[in-house]
């Protein structure tokens, strides 16, 4: 397989894994994830929440597995076609990524404890401070799509084409 083609592919995995997974996901998983009233309504103990809380851990793990694939495919492109100053912006998406993934399990898994149907203090307040999380998502988040998308652009464009373009006409 030719290093054109491989980018293609990569391009083909790339560019719906991030418009389905990033930007329709995160809703999806918010559906799939949150614990509706009914539930809260019956769970009367410590154990219970605890459970509930602990069964989000496997959503947890297949969303990070899912929104991490643009990421495999950037750090696949830059094998592909490695240049330092690319390698910095692919390394700073990673550093962002996982800090995302941290402040969305972190939120995810704190709101699962804050739901009780009876406003009953079982957990610390510090769970209740998980309500913040999606302001520093959000700070997380922009700049990774941002830097994600651009360089997502810059990889499935080819050389050829950006050199035509660039130089005058004969």
């Amino acid at each position: 397989m030719t290093t054109l083609a491989a980018r293609a592919l990569l391009a083909v995995v790339f560019w719906p894994s991030l418009f389905f997974f990033w930007f329709l996901g995160p809703f999806v998983f918010f559906l799939l994830s949150t614990t509706s009233s009914e539930v809260c309504a019956r769970l009367e103990t410590r154990a219970q929440f605890l459970a509930a809380a602990n069964s989000a851990i496997p959503m947890l793990a297949l969303q990070t597995l899912t929104y991490a694939v643009p990421i495999v495919c950037l750090v696949l492109w830059g094998r592909l076609a490695p240049d330092p100053a690319r390698a910095r912006h692919i390394l700073t998406c990673i550093k962002l990524f996982a800090s995302a993934v941290v402040v969305g399990a972190l939120w995810e898994y704190g709101s699962s404890l804050v739901c009780d149907g009876y406003g009953q203090p079982y957990f610390s307040p510090f769970w209740q401070m998980t309500s913040y999380l999606p302001i520093v998502s959000l700070v997380l988040n922009v700049p990774l799509y941002v830097l994600a998308f651009s360089l997502g652009r810059s990889f499935s464009t080819r050389e050829d084409v950006v050199e035509d373009e660039a130089s005058p006409p004969a």
